[in-house]
């Protein structure tokens, strides 16, 4: 989709009170089909994991049941990501929640039969993992499409408390299913959870605004969002310390049914207590959230969140108590969903809708490529040197994740406006143009006082990222020698489309950087804007140029036989 839809054109938000996205009638009943369909997946990999270690499987095989459902986030999410902005997200999620119920369903049939191994059981993990990672950016980027900016970040938080909500009582639900009637009856609950969101995203007719471009290949879309994000400062800092955030923070998450029968000595229900606190930990964490930003940055939340963490894994590693191990493991919940739920909205308000599936595919792609890396490396410590020693080396390590803020500190971006400035429309031309027509050659003219250079050397240094950010190639600022005053500033794009997307996805927070560089032209008229299509001499119709071999031969010289 190349534009999300205006809340204040959907009618259930107009008529709704904006005081909590809850008030929204689609965003709740998304939020409860989602919760019930995390209860499903939940109870699923608690059956994995049991299972796991009930066909003999070594620790590390354990702890790759985690690293299977997070890897194909990190493979795919960019790819759906693009998909999700170009098209229909709704049917994007219907899509893979259908995908994931056969996958599921096909699952529960194979441990009824009996006829499942340790690579079979990854790889249905793995393909229900390639469901979630289509689903999650079409997903966390429609949330946008169903609720008012100003409750956005609220709306992020709520998901996340959703699915802690499911985390806190699914996995004991999970445990006790699985010690009562098997891990085929928890991959077949499971299966059933997904209809309820279906049904809801089925009746669901968001209002679409009408596509003005064509949808970009999907390639370039791809393209188009790591471009972005790369020249985003303060998202790439966000992706930064996500995934170092995701490496050291598996462990918890990962070892945790090692923890349950080794550091403990219980079975499935032990596991999925252990994995209830967990869960009630992030609930606590979600709800004390608003609070918690009205008083701090995210910074500090996030650094707070990290020693949640550290502690947590730290105590657990050299407590054998489950009332010891409980409270450290709530702890750690806490710190899960504050940190995850910070890095989200971070990267939704700086990122404008036209990109956000992208670049919060990007996030995803970090954040859990983080968490699949992690789950290996801690998995490996643990073959090799015990439970309790990879998980002390992840608590080290996530004190290591807090200090890296003191160098690359979260952005503050709750004042930045990324809605489209609107008011480029696209120039006539006297020579005709097609949207494929192209290349494209753009330069502008200013007239600058010599006094002024130092300045505007500077903003044109951000003019250039903000420039390659949007699609611009080949970015450059001249001088003339003749005239002392004038500079211009040159790029190309590959076709005339190319440049009508690029000067359509300029927003309000980049106004200052035009009117900083307006402030500074000195004239008359406005700096002079020269469009351009490049064309190859060889092209020109009606005129026949002379051969190689006729430029090496007088004699064959077409101007002299004639």
């Amino acid at each position: 989709m190349n534009a999300m839809a205006d809340a204040n054109h959907d009618p259930e938000l107009v008529a709704s009170p904006l005081t909590s996205p809850l008030s929204v009638p689609i965003f709740r009943r998304v939020w409860l089909a989602s919760m019930g369909s995390n209860f499903g997946g939940l109870i699923q990999s608690v059956g994995a994991s049991w299972m796991m270690i009930q066909l003999g499987a070594p620790p590390q095989m354990v702890a790759l049941v985690s690293a299977s459902i997070t890897l194909p986030i990190m493979l795919l999410a960019l790819w759906a990501g693009a998909v999700a902005d170009n098209l229909d997200r709704r049917k994007v999620m219907l899509a893979a929640q259908g995908f994931m119920l056969l996958v599921s369903l096909t699952l529960s049939v194979c441990a009824w039969a009996g006829v499942l191994t340790p690579w079979l059981l990854l790889g249905f993990t793995f393909l229900i993992g390639c469901g979630v990672a289509v689903n999650g950016p079409a997903w966390q980027a429609s949330v946008g499409e169903m609720v008012p900016r100003a409750v956005l970040p609220q709306a992020v938080a709520y998901n996340s408390m959703g699915f802690n909500i499911a985390r806190s009582l699914g996995p004991a639900i999970g445990g006790a299913i699985v010690a009562a009637a098997g891990a085929a009856a928890a991959f077949a609950i499971n299966a059933v959870s997904y209809l309820g969101l279906i049904a809801v995203l089925a009746r669901w007719r968001p209002a679409v605004p009408e596509r003005v471009l064509p949808r970009e290949r999907i390639g370039m879309a791809m393209a188009a969002g790591v471009r972005y994000v790369l020249l985003s400062p303060n998202i790439l800092a966000v992706l930064l310390r996500a995934g170092l955030f995701g490496l050291s923070a598996s462990a918890v998450t990962a070892l945790m049914p090692l923890i349950a029968r080794d550091l403990i000595g219980g079975g499935p229900l032990i596991y999925g207590l252990l994995l209830g606190g967990f869960g009630v930990g992030a609930v606590s964490g979600a709800l004390l959230s608003g609070r918690l930003r009205q008083r701090m940055s995210n910074e500090a939340l996030v650094r707070m969140a990290s020693l949640g963490i550290a502690l947590g894994a730290g105590v657990a590693a050299v407590s054998g108590s489950l009332f010891l191990t409980l409270p450290v493991l709530a702890l750690a919940g806490a710190g899960w969903v504050l940190a995850l739920s910070s890095f989200n909205v971070t990267v939704q308000l700086s990122t404008p809708r036209w990109v956000v599936g992208r670049a919060l595919a990007l996030y995803q792609m970090t954040a859990f490529g983080g968490m699949a890396g992690g789950s290996w490396l801690f998995g490996w410590l643990t073959d090799h040197h015990g439970v309790a020693v990879a998980l002390l080396v992840a608590a080290g390590a996530q004190l290591l994740s807090a200090l890296a803020g003191l160098l690359v500190p979260l952005p503050r971006i709750e004042e930045v406006d990324l809605d489209p400035r609107g008011t480029w429309h696209e120039p006539d031309t006297q020579v005709p143009v097609e949207a494929r027509s192209g290349p494209v050659v753009v330069t502008i003219d200013y007239r600058i006082d010599p006094a002024d250079i130092p300045s505007f050397l500077r903003v044109m240094s951000e003019r250039r990222r903000i420039r390659e950010r949007d699609g611009a190639r080949g970015w450059s600022l001249l001088r003339d020698l003749a005239d002392p005053m004038l500079w211009i500033e040159r790029y190309h794009v590959p076709t005339w489309l190319d440049y009508v997307r690029h000067n359509q996805r300029r927003t309000n927070a980049d106004t200052a950087n035009s009117e900083g560089i307006a402030a500074l032209h000195r004239g008359p008229e406005p700096p002079r804007v020269h469009r351009m299509i490049e064309r190859s001499t060889g092209a020109l119709p009606g005129i026949r140029l002379p051969s190689a071999r006729e430029l090496a031969d007088p004699l064959t010289d077409p101007a002299r036989s004639a």
